[in-house]
């Protein structure tokens, strides 16, 4: 059997307490994804979030969710408060001079749905990775997977890593990185009891399936 590469990366999204964040993780979790988007279901308030990503331990990376936010991103107050995140994921529209300059103060993620990929040219986009998640008005947390195939196809044509999300749970994230093979998955409803609270069981058996392949 050939000797396995790495352990596979895994972040959890719409962390909204200590305790979500403190269980995610024990269970292993790499990275926490705060979503600073008001309409979504998960969301924090920013100052809420930094509270808890002041309580982590070093060496968790933790991730500023935003869609479309060009106002705040030149705000100077809450700019200097998304420092206190290490990476920006772009869930948005938002154009690679958009991207770009977010890119000067923190790397970014930048996120599309899987359908749009085809029109995307990835090389015009100054990322650390990019995400693929499934397509929704509400810019993610469907709970629904989308063609895999798209993913593959999409990362013949990029050079970054490439991030996996949409709709994976523990019955079939092992499936998803077996056909993709991805750098890292993004999991939010797959391991919830409710919008917003993590079912730590769900949690540690989707962290652990991960972590084990």
């Amino acid at each position: 059997m050939a000797a396995k590469l790495r352990e596979m990366r895994v972040k959890i999204c719409g962390i909204t307490n200590l305790a979500d964040a403190e269980a995610a993780i024990a269970a292993g979790a790499d990275a926490l994804g705060f979503i600073l988007y008001a309409p979504s279901k998960r969301f924090i308030p920013i100052e809420r979030a930094i509270e808890i990503v002041e309580e982590l331990p070093p060496f968790v990376q933790t991730v500023a969710v935003t869609v479309n936010a060009m106002k705040e991103f030149t705000n100077l107050g809450w700019r200097k408060q998304l420092k206190t995140f290490g990476i920006a994921q772009l869930h948005g529209q938002e154009s690679p001079v958009h991207v770009k300059a977010v890119s000067k103060y923190l790397p970014v993620i930048k996120v599309f749905p899987a359908n749009q990929t085809a029109e995307v040219t990835p090389a015009s986009y100054a990322v650390s990775a990019f995400l693929l998640d499934t397509p929704s008005k509400d810019h993610g947390g469907t709970g629904q997977v989308f063609d895999w195939n798209l993913a593959l196809e999409f990362k013949k044509r990029i050079a970054e890593p490439l991030i996996l999300s949409g709709g994976l749970n523990p019955e079939n994230v092992a499936k998803a990185i077996e056909l993709v093979h991805p750098y890292a998955v993004d999991v939010s409803s797959g391991v919830e009891s409710a919008p917003g609270k993590k079912d730590h069981a769900k949690l540690r058996d989707f962290i652990q399936i991960c972590k084990t392949l």
